[in-house]
């Protein structure tokens, strides 16, 4: 049975996401929040496997609770599911820890293997938020602390570290990021200086250990 805590601040949308998501045999609304406060003093108690997290939100916006969640109960995932696809709100999401991206127009069907996909460690993202996701954004609403080694790099140097780190190459991450390659050559160089490591599979192995790849 798949534990899910709703987090949205209109009663109207949880009251029905609950109804959908109960139709499944397999999953459980075990707990309702209508900000992103009052979801993090419910996970200790109900501890729920998904949190489907709305972004704007008062006291406490989807983005701020999804880094705390991220931080305070890893094994807690957040799916957000929301009416905005805007470049920095899935970008910051995602960068903070979210397992997945919707927005609130998926069919139901799609939003329950999504939810079944992100159970199971798998991360989701709706249709054209792949490169949003990608994208760098501002200083997260949410400061969360940050290992020393990664405080020395800029928002774009830790995109390259993590996509080394998967094993992408220079043109991959080029590509990824909508850079050239001697750009992102410069950011290697840049990061290997800055970490002083000796090459790049030193800092791949360095970013597996501290984003917990």
């Amino acid at each position: 049975m798949i534990r899910i805590l709703l987090v949205d601040d209109q009663l109207l949308i949880r009251q029905g996401l609950k109804s959908l998501l109960e139709s499944n045999e397999d999953m459980q609304v075990i707990g309702e929040a209508e900000n992103g406060q009052r979801a993090l003093e419910q996970i200790p108690i109900l501890q729920p496997d998904i949190v489907l997290m709305d972004i704007r939100m008062p006291v406490m916006d989807g983005v701020a609770a999804t880094g705390a969640i991220a931080q305070k109960y890893p094994h807690t995932k957040v799916l957000v599911l929301t009416t905005f696809d805007d470049d920095e709100y899935v970008s910051q999401a995602m960068r903070l820890g979210a397992k997945g991206y919707l927005l609130k127009d998926t069919e139901p069907e799609e939003l329950a293997l999504a939810i079944r996909s992100v159970y199971r460690g798998h991360t989701q993202l709706g249709p054209g938020l792949f490169e949003k996701a990608l994208m760098s954004t501002p200083t997260p609403t949410l400061s969360v602390e940050q290992p020393p080694e990664l405080a020395q790099l800029t928002p774009r140097e830790l995109d390259v570290l993590r996509l080394m780190a998967s094993g992408a190459n220079n043109r991959e991450i080029a590509q990824s990021l909508f850079l050239s390659e001697n750009t992102v050559k410069n950011y290697v160089t840049s990061i290997l200086s800055r970490l002083n490591l000796r090459d790049r599979t030193q800092a791949a192995l360095l970013a597996h250990s501290l984003f917990k790849m």
